[in-house]
C-alpha cells in the first residue's frame, strides 16, 4: 500500500529541513513534530542510536496513527572511546546549548594532539509503520575534530568536524555540499531507495 504522509520525529528545524530537502521528490506529505505541539516527550535512555529511535518512532507513531521517521544520530569521538555518543545532544547536560556541547568538546580535547583526534558522526533511522514493522537504515561520515570552531552552517558540532576529503568543516559546507555526504544523507538516501521501491511505485 502508498504511503501518503510521514511524520518525522523531531522538532529539530535543522533535521527536519535537511530530510525534507533530501526526500522532497517523493510524493509524500511530510510532517513534523512542529505539527504535532502536544505530542508526547520521550526521554531517550536507549543504549544505543537504534535504541532511540525505535522507541521514538514507535511512540509517535502510536500517538499519530502514521507512519513515523525517527532518527537518533550523534558524534563518536576516537579519542574518548566513542563518546559522546548517545548523549551528544545532552553533553554538556539536559538542556545544554549547542554552543555549550562544543565548548565542552574543546575542553576534554583541549590537550589531544592532531592525529588522535578522529571522529566520525553516526546516524540511525528508523521507519515505523502503525501496525509494528520498521526498517532501520544507517549513515556513518568519518571526519576529524578541530582545535577551533569554523563555519557558520549547519548546526551541533559542525563547526567543529572537518572532513578532509572536502577541505573543511561541515558548518563551512553549503546545504546541498551537507546533504550529498552526511551520514544523515546516508542514511535517508538508503530510506529514499526503500520507499520508491516498496511505497511510491
Amino acid at each position: 500500500m502508498a504511503m501518503d504522509k510521514l511524520v518525522i520525529a523531531t522538532k529539530n528545524r535543522g533535521k527536519i529541513t535537511e530530510i525534507k530537502e533530501m526526500l522532497a521528490e517523493l510524493p509524500l506529505e511530510i510532517l513534523s513534530l512542529q505539527d504535532y505541539p502536544e505530542a508526547p516527550a520521550i526521554e531517550e535512555d536507549g543504549e544505543s542510536f537504534f535504541a532511540n529511535a525505535l522507541k521514538k518512532a514507535r511512540v509517535i507513531s502510536g500517538y499519530t496513527g502514521l507512519p513515523v521517521l525517527a532518527d537518533d544520530s550523534g558524534l563518536e569521538v576516537d579519542a574518548l572511546a566513542g563518546a559522546p555518543g548517545i548523549h551528544s545532544a545532552r553533553y554538556a547536560g539536559g538542556e545544554a546549548t549547542d554552543e555549550e556541547n562544543n565548548r565542552k568538546l574543546l575542553k576534554v580535547l583541549n590537550n589531544v594532539p592532531a592525529e588522535m583526534r578522529g571522529a566520525a558522526f553516526c546516524c540511525v533511522l528508523v521507519l515505523y509503520r502503525p501496525e509494528g514493522t520498521y526498517e532501520k537504515f544507517t549513515g556513518r561520515w568519518p571526519g576529524v575534530i578541530t582545535e577551533t570552531l569554523r563555519g557558520e552552517n549547519g548546526f551541533g558540532y559542525d563547526p567543529l568536524f572537518y572532513v578532509p576529503a572536502a577541505g573543511k568543516t561541515v558548518a563551512e559546507m553549503s546545504r546541498e555540499e551537507k546533504n550529498l555526504c552526511s551520514h544523515r544523507a546516508q542514511a535517508v538516501q538508503a530510506l529514499k531507495r526503500h520507499l520508491l521501491a516498496k511505497y511510491c511505485s
